[in-house]
């Protein structure tokens, strides 16, 4: 029997999941989205890529600023949905917007709960070197992230991977496990797990600043974030007047005793930069102003651009 779902969602990793729910059996009826904002170089007000979907199929979208309002818990009160899935929405749900539903909030987390909890779980797996990461569905109560934990998928995290990757596959992992969930719960069949909040950690979310390489940490730190933040926020950093994005780069075993930040080396493979440890090999750049360029490209076009001995900047 199909369910009356109601959906809440905002990035392009939600509107995957509700793809999937509408090309289910169940009767989505309507989808919550956070309120149009503006993008772009004209800073036109754009939808959220899940407001787009929804449009796409006839079903109506409320974006309420938050549900402080009593008018807006009404509202979702009126829909007498049977439960309401959660995934990336980007607001507070308050005790009556999760017991609105008869069977509560399920939201889907890009983690393996309780390791994770909060808004930029992606990255932060990257950055701190796991080995494996996944997807949690966990029935929402008022704390962030510490819900019962209903299932898990999970996958291994590649040598090579980036914040981009690890997105698009775990986007892929999510819409399945949740239909799953989904028949678990009509079938009366899940076994919500307690979250041991002695394992817990927290994804903080990402910023801009975040991206300046700070030479002083190891070569195996900076190349953790360069993979991390590609696509956002994107590594970089400062050569003279230059705001370099970092795109690839991989640490290489090799000792220094020049300052951190130092240009050691430069050929097609890369240009060398001492760290706090060994050394970061900077592979794929993108200068101001141009489209992304291997380092062999922009040694052949600009060979003065990188010169050993000169110094790449750790602050503004």
């Amino acid at each position: 029997m199909a369910l009356r779902i109601v959906f809440a969602g905002t990035p392009d990793f939600a509107a995957a999941h509700l793809r999937a729910l509408i090309a289910s059996e169940h009767d989505i009826i309507g989808v919550y989205s956070q309120p149009d904002r503006p993008a772009g170089r004209g800073k036109k007000l754009q939808p959220s890529p899940v407001k787009q979907v929804a449009l796409e199929h006839g079903i109506p979208v409320y974006q309420p600023l938050n549900f402080k309002d009593p008018a807006a818990v009404e509202e979702l009160k009126s829909l007498n949905a049977d439960v309401m899935i959660v995934v990336a929405y980007g607001l507070i749900l308050p005790q009556s917007v999760l017991d609105a539903p008869k069977y509560g909030c399920l939201n889907v987390h890009a983690s393996l709960l309780p390791r994770w909890r909060g808004a930029a779980p992606i990255q932060r797996c990257i950055e701190a070197g796991d080995m494996v990461t996944g997807i949690t569905i966990m029935q929402m109560d008022k704390g962030l992230d510490t819900g019962d934990m209903l299932s898990k998928v999970t996958t291994g995290i590649a040598a090579d991977e980036t914040g981009g990757s690890l997105h698009d596959r775990l986007a892929g992992m999510g819409p399945p496990a949740l239909l799953s969930t989904l028949a678990k719960l009509q079938a009366g069949e899940l076994n919500p797990e307690i979250q041991n909040d002695m394992l817990a950690c927290y994804a903080h979310k990402l910023s801009k600043e975040e991206g300046l390489l700070d030479w002083n940490l190891s070569a195996v730190e900076l190349e953790r974030r360069v993979r991390a933040f590609n696509p956002f926020p994107v590594a970089y950093t400062l050569l003279g007047d230059h705001r370099i994005r970092v795109l690839q780069a991989e640490a290489i075993e090799k000792v220094t005793d020049m300052l951190p930040g130092t240009i050691v080396n430069v050929s097609p493979k890369g240009v060398e930069v001492a760290c706090g440890e060994n050394v970061l090999r900077i592979s794929k750049i993108q200068l101001p102003g141009k489209k992304a360029m291997s380092v062999a490209d922009v040694i052949n076009g600009q060979p003065q651009l990188f010169q050993v001995n000169h110094m790449l900047a750790s602050e503004l």
